[in-house]
Parts: structure tokens; sequence; C-alpha cells
């Protein structure tokens, strides 16, 4: 094998979700696409505001080509960044300045410039299950150890108890996702609190501070007048990486940002070397894009289509007897396998065409996830397929 060893695994496994996605694609062509219930993948399904659109050609019909699509600092253009700055400190009463935000290519760039800065071989990074898969990928790419506490299956907030057991001196980050992708679920304030306290604990044993990614692709997703906490104003060392691709359905155009913490241990020293590990990983984010952002950052989902959705979906289920996760935010519904064999409850599924999600991957076995940015239309038709799939899991009992 010419690879490296430490990309074998994640050559091989590939990704569960995506394998998903393509299973369905030739599903499609056996039975017909609308006879096919694919809950696979969170790709986001309403269009892109109208904004996005008019600012596009607003800027390729008034600014010089060159600056459009020429070089700019690797961590964004100036205006860009301050533009996102004002916008962050506006909306949460927070004070970063124009230095403190760093242009990325979407979530996972920023993801990955944040491993490959902290990271030694053989550093840790914690995640509380359940959670995004890729996430292991990332880690494993920056030479680092993936650490999951167990879920707590009883609230899905974050399971603090289990936090202690696995920080050790080796231990550099903990990632959150919150929302989260997938049970949909918001981590409190109070929680939020908690995995500060737990963190300064941990700080003390081991010597060394610890610093948390919180991931929030799914951050303008919230529904039923939830709130979802800023979560520097409670935990310190706080670096938020975010994405447009949920919020503005850009995921395609790859834009995002990490935001630096002002408050943060070392942080003069953290800012520099994102700088540096951006350049590095993808010298600058996408330029046009950027500019496009900076006229929408105000603009928001069609969350009236995926809160119909979540609705839909979720009481329909349950009153088959299916026992799930009312989503709080994103676009993702949990639901427990109603089964022992939880991968027989997929398999199933996929006899009456419905694709589902293993949770095994996020790390959580035993349930399923189903991604519901669909067309309303297709949860109708699936309908029947569920009611199906529920006789037949009391036929397996």
């Amino acid at each position: 094998m010419v690879i490296a060893k430490r990309m074998e695994p994640l050559v091989a496994g590939s990704s569960i979700i995506r394998k998903l996605f393509e299973e369905g694609k030739e599903m499609a062509k056996e039975v017909g696409a609308e006879n096919v219930y694919d809950y696979s993948l969170g790709n986001p399904s309403v269009p892109a505001p109208d904004a996005v659109k008019s600012s596009i050609i607003k800027i390729l019909d008034t600014e010089d080509p060159l600056f459009v699509h020429g070089y700019m600092s690797n961590s964004g253009y100036e205006e860009v960044r301050q533009a996102v700055a004002d916008n962050l400190n506006e909306r949460f009463q927070w004070q970063y300045k124009m230095e403190d935000i760093i242009m990325t290519v979407g979530a996972a760039s920023g993801i990955n410039d944040i491993l490959n800065l902290f990271l030694d071989s053989g550093d840790e990074v914690v995640v509380f299950a359940p959670f995004f898969g890729e996430y292991r990928n990332y880690v494993i790419t920056a030479g680092g150890v993936l650490k999951a506490v167990p879920a707590d299956t009883e609230t899905f907030q974050i399971n603090i108890d289990g936090l202690d057991a696995v920080i050790t001196e080796k231990t550099k980050l903990i990632i959150v996702n919150n929302p989260n992708n997938p049970t949909g679920v918001i981590y409190s304030g109070d929680t939020l609190d908690q995995l500060q306290k737990a963190l300064e604990r941990a700080e003390a044993r081991i010597g060394h501070p610890l610093y948390v990614i919180s991931d929030e692709p799914y951050r303008e997703l919230v529904y039923d007048d939830n709130e979802l906490p800023f979560m520097p104003a409670h935990v310190k060392n706080c670096l938020i990486v975010y994405s447009f691709s949920k919020s503005l359905s850009l995921p395609g155009e790859r834009i995002g940002y990490i935001a630096v913490s002002p408050k943060m241990d070392y942080y003069e020293e953290v800012k520099a070397g994102l700088v540096t590990t951006n350049r590095i990983g993808s010298v600058n984010a996408p330029s046009l894009m950027q500019l496009v952002i900076k006229e929408c950052l105000n603009e928001r989902p069609q969350i009236e289509v995926y809160d119909q959705n979540r609705k839909m979906l979720y009481e329909h289920l349950t009153a088959l007897g299916f026992e799930c996760l009312k989503p709080q935010g994103a676009f993702y519904l949990f639901v427990k396998s109603p089964i022992e064999d939880y991968a027989a409850f997929v398999e199933e599924g996929k006899k009456q065409h419905i694709l589902m999600v293993d949770a095994s991957s996020f790390g959580c076995p035993g349930y399923v996830r189903l991604a519901y940015c669909v067309s309303p239309e297709m949860i109708r038709r699936s309908f029947p397929a569920f009611e199906r799939l529920a006789e037949a899991c009391k036929a397996m009992r």
C-alpha cells in the first residue's frame, strides 16, 4: 500500500452517509425516484435567499474583476471580516475585532485549521456522542486521537459526568456541535456553564488550557421559540466555527469563518497560528462568496419549510409508535430502533425504500437519523412505507 497508514482506514471506510446516498440513486433506477424516500443527506432543500443572487450580480457588475477574483489577505477581505465581527457583536453583545475573524472554506476547513494548529501526534480531541462522524476523520488526518464521551440518552444534553473520565494530559480540544447533528438538541446555557466548570477542574488537574471548538452550522435553524446560547459567553477558551451552508443554503460554495474569542488563554498566539494554518490548508476562502456573504449576513433560511417537515414527520412517526427525539434545531430527527438489532431495522427500512442513517456512525448505536431537509411531498409519500416498517418491526420483536 502506497498511501499513509493513518489514511488506510479512512479510505476503506469512506462516508457511510455518502454511501447511503449513492445507494439511493441506484435504488431509484430500479423502482423510480418517486418511490425512494431518502432521508440520508443533510443537504438544504430550500433555495438560497434572493439576496444571494442579487448580490452576486451586483458584485460582478460593479466591482473590478481583479479585486473580485484576486488574492487578498489569507484571513480574508478586511471589510468582510469587519462586517462579520460587527454582526456578531450586535447580535450577541460581544467584543470581536476584525482581526478575530478568519474566513474559511466552510466549517470543515475551519475545524481542520484548528486541529492542525493544536495537535501534535497522539494528542487527544474529545467529542460528545452522538457526534458528526466526520470529526473522527478530521482528527485522524491531523495526527490526533478522538475520544468520545458516551451519550446521555435520557436528555441528550452533554454528558458532563463522563467528561472527566476521558480527559488526560494529552487532551487539547473539545468539539461541541450546537444545535447537534444528529439529534437536533440544543445544549442549554446551564449545560454550557457546567461544561466550563468541568473544564476548569480538568485544567487544574492536567496543567494546561483546554480549548472548545463550537461547531455552529445550524445556528439559524432553531424552532419553537428556543434560543441557542452564545458559546463564548459560557465557555472561556471558545473558537466558533461557522458555515453559511445551512443558513444561506450554500453547501457547495464552501464559505464560513472562525471567530477567536478575545477572552481566551494565549489569545494572540492562537490567532496568529490560525492565520498560518488557514493559509497552509486553503490559501484563502473563496473570494466572490466572501463578498456575497458580507451583503447577506442578516438573511435567514426559510425555516418554516423545515419546521413544517419536522412537525409532520415527528407527529406521524410517534403516532406509529416510534420513539423520537423532538428536534429543537437543525433538520434531523433522531429515532430509536424499535428492535434490538438496530442494523436489521436500517435494512428493513431499505426494503421499504426508506434510507435512514445508522447512528453507530455518530457514536450512538441503537438509533437512526432522518434528515428532513427534503420536500414535504416526499415526506407525505413516505408515510405508507413507514407504516409498513412499523408493522415489520412488530413482527421482528
